[in-house]
């Protein structure tokens, strides 16, 4: 029998799908599960947007693009990122649009490292499991930078400059943050480019694909500070502003390197689906009702979970500034209940209470000092939120009194 290769048994996962399958299993016994594991929308993709496709395909639009995708998308998809973003100078040609914007995080890494040859990329932790994995099977060295709670789960540019060295070639941004909904102010990133301005190698990744739904003012990003643009990869989509996980549209921009993902596409899948392009200059320069709707809807539920999870026993939340993920903090919970860890938490929780979360240890090795959290998606009803979140306050009351 033939052996695997070591990149690809080492291969990290998205621990979302992983619990999703435990959830799903059961269900399928019979189990009544209330989930807040998957972080997309739990809404339809706008009707506009759908009619759209609808016409795409009846009129034919069904073959291969270019690579980079069909003019019309980049147009717009460099009109909108430019006018989110103060008008920064994007150009159609400076936009690239993939199979969602997950590859570009390939793409990025595989342009700005070169494999084994001890490149270093730093990437917040907690964040997106998929950093990680791809950093360490495309041969660089993955550098976590931590997040901390106190901070507003934001990292001090201090310990950027400390872990920079003359390998680091990329820094991956990630806000509004997946898993902890945390937000990088302009100070923030202001401080970020001023670190940044001592070490020119280094690309950034502007991971901002939740950043239509940033809820303290207007979004603001990195490339916006004189000095950033050119070295800094756009990263946004369809997914979350539309409701577009499935679609698969993501569209990445940077004057240098969109030639390079263009080749990276070419490579690999062709191109995105020529529906969904259509569809998405749709959702781009079409009606906005609907995108507001659901970033309302979302702001709603957030206050919502927050208010009802700091009132569980043991369970403390701080109001996340964007995304629709919460990252309480369950120390307390998981002494209360018996349980070693947030990990063992979840797990019992899903099994005994039928509450399905994600624990911190998904994404990433826990901080330090940090203590013990779970993650929340809220793009959820709001009787599920009530639900579930009383079955875990009920949870944590059953067992601490058989702790006791």
């Amino acid at each position: 029998m033939p052996t695997i290769s070591r990149r690809a048994e080492s291969l990290g996962t998205e621990n979302a799908f992983v619990v999703l399958a435990e959830v799903n299993a059961l269900a399928r016994q019979g189990k009544d599960i209330i989930s807040f594991c998957i972080g997309q929308p739990d809404f339809p993709a706008p009707e506009h947007v759908q009619e759209a496709a609808i016409r795409a395909i009846r009129g034919g639009k069904h073959g291969y693009t270019p690579s980079a995708g069909i003019d019309e998308l980049r147009e717009a998809a460099a009109k909108y990122l430019a006018s989110k973003r103060g008008g920064l100078p994007i150009r159609p040609q400076d936009v690239v649009v993939g199979a969602g914007a997950k590859p570009f995080i390939a793409y990025a890494i595989l342009s700005a490292t070169d494999y084994g040859a001890g490149d270093e990329v730093i990437y917040p932790n907690p964040g997106f499991p998929i950093y990680e994995s791809q950093i360490a099977a495309h041969g660089a060295k993955p550098v976590p930078i931590h997040l901390h709670e106190k901070r507003n789960f934001s990292f001090d540019p201090g310990e950027l400059e400390r872990l920079i060295t003359p390998r680091t070639k990329l820094l991956i941004l990630n806000y509004p943050h997946n898993p902890t909904g945390g937000c990088l102010s302009r100070q923030d990133l202001e401080q970020i480019a001023a670190v940044l301005k001592k070490h020119p190698q280094v690309w950034v990744y502007a991971d901002e694909i939740y950043s239509r739904l940033a809820y303290q003012g207007e979004f603001f990003s990195i490339a916006q500070v004189p000095g950033l643009y050119e070295r800094t990869i756009i990263s946004d989509g369809a997914s979350k502003t539309w409701a577009m996980t499935g679609w698969r549209i993501g569209f990445t921009s940077n004057p240098a390197l969109a030639p390079v993902f263009t080749r990276w596409i070419t490579n690999t899948d062709s191109c995105a689906s020529q529906i969904s392009q259509w569809a998405a200059v749709e959702a781009i320069n079409g009606p906005q009702d609907a995108a507001e709707m659901m970033k309302s809807s979302f702001l709603e539920r957030r206050d919502l979970i927050v208010r009802l999870l700091n009132e569980v026993p043991g369970v403390k939340c701080q109001v996340p500034g964007g995304a629709f993920y919460v990252w309480p903090n369950v120390t307390e919970a998981c002494r209360m209940v018996g349980a070693a860890d947030s990990e063992e938490f979840r797990k019992r929780l899903l099994n005994d209470a039928g509450v399905a979360v994600l624990a911190d240890i998904h994404f990433g090795a826990r901080v330090p000092g940090e203590g013990q959290h779970v993650r929340f998606s809220y793009a959820a009803s709001k009787q599920a939120i009530e639900a579930g979140v009383q079955r875990m306050a009920d949870f944590i009351r059953k067992n601490t009194r058989k702790a006791a």
